[in-house]
């Protein structure tokens, strides 16, 4: 098996993994704030924690939406130049651009780390759970983590393109 078929299956493991969380995150989001209208409106005993709970899952549920963007190649960009190039300098501006903002995320995911390590991080606590917050904050590590792994696949995608046979098309 070759290094970009590993690369290429770790990218679609991911993505189907960061799929299906999303959708139970939004599933749980539905269910906690149709739970919480019931019981505050017919039952006047709302759920004290709902809002906080449901805004940090749609938190977690953005930041790994935006890892998923990153794989499907979906994000906002301008793209002019590499679409009047033709097929080996597209992909290898592509490869180029690919780097750059691989080393950009894994360089803020090194940072967000280093942030939520911090003691006084560590021993914040929400304001209505009393859950520590570091909890919340680590989605945005991870994220960039899935995000660095799927701009990596691309880039071999396009390292491979730049690559191959004039005829053939990868």
């Amino acid at each position: 098996m070759s290094a970009t078929t590993i690369v290429e299956r770790l990218d679609a493991a991911l993505a189907a993994v960061e799929t299906g969380v999303v959708v139970l995150l939004t599933a749980a989001i539905t269910a906690i704030m149709m739970t919480q209208v019931v019981l505050r409106y017919f039952f006047s005993a709302p759920l004290f924690w709902a809002e906080e709970i449901s805004v940090q899952l749609l938190v977690f549920a953005s930041v790994l939406g935006l890892s998923l963007l990153t794989r499907r190649g979906d994000l906002v960009y301008i793209d002019f130049l590499p679409r009047t190039l033709p097929g080996r300098a597209r992909h290898a501006l592509l490869a180029v651009l690919g780097l750059v903002m691989l080393a950009i995320v894994a360089f803020v995911a090194v940072l967000a780390w280093g942030w939520i390590s911090r003691p006084e991080v560590r021993l914040e606590l929400s304001a209505t759970t009393q859950l520590p917050r570091w909890y919340s904050y680590a989605v945005l590590p991870i994220g960039l983590a899935g995000m660095a792994l799927h701009q990596a696949a691309a880039v071999v995608r396009h390292l491979q393109g730049l690559l191959a046979p004039a005829g053939a098309r990868p």
